[in-house]
């Protein structure tokens, strides 16, 4: 597989998890244990060349989507110690967090 299918296929699969999870109350872990799995085994078949590109990008993705697990099913559940994995820079973490401007918006 060529790596933009690669990274296009990861982020397409980090962006759509956010989307599902965001904002829920009840989250039933079962439906998500193979999502986080593929997320965490695609982020670590990617270079770290290309990682880099893009790893501040993807700590605001899944830290919203990790906040939205933590309040769901605690910060200790396993789905949120296995996305953390992934996640180099916690701080870039709220639920809430869309202020940021994507490189294809106008300044």
């Amino acid at each position: 597989m060529h790596i933009y299918t690669k990274i296009y296929e990861f982020a397409a699969s980090a962006g759509a998890f956010e989307g599902y999870v965001y904002g829920k109350k009840k989250i039933n872990p079962d439906e998500l244990t193979n999502w986080v799995g593929n997320i965490v085994a695609g982020y670590q078949h990617l270079p770290p060349d290309v990682l880099e590109e893009f790893q501040t990008s993807l700590d605001r993705t899944l830290g919203r989507a990790v906040e939205s697990l933590v309040s769901a099913l605690g910060a200790e559940h396993p789905l949120v110690t296995k996305l953390n994995t992934v996640i180099v820079d916690p701080s870039a973490r709220s639920a809430d967090d869309f202020v940021f401007k994507k490189w294809f918006q106008d300044s």
